[in-house]
């Protein structure tokens, strides 16, 4: 099944907060999102202050969450605690009978 936008974004946030800095390569496996992809979400959370572009050195860039971005996370799991109910019916409807 298909991830939303939301989603995805929520998954680059989560590596980035649990992995630090890292580089477009890394952002692109660990939150399983194709390059072309992760550009644009990556262009997007930046616009919206969640995550920074740091340059290390002359030429190495690495992404990094904002304290924005952390905010934006846990109120996202603290919604997730109140609202199980989503994602339960969400797992159902996989479940074939």
């Amino acid at each position: 099944m298909r991830r939303s936008k939301l989603e995805m974004y929520i998954d680059i946030l989560k590596v980035l907060a649990h992995r630090g800095p890292l580089k477009l390569t890394h952002i692109m496996y660990k939150a399983n999102v194709n390059c072309s992809v992760l550009k644009e979400y990556l262009d997007f959370l930046i616009k919206q202050g969640l995550v920074e572009e740091r340059t290390i050195g002359k030429r190495r860039v690495v992404f990094a969450v904002t304290q924005r971005g952390i905010t934006v996370l846990k109120y996202f799991r603290e919604l997730k605690q109140v609202l199980p109910i989503v994602e339960e019916a969400r797992n159902q409807a996989l479940i074939p009978y």
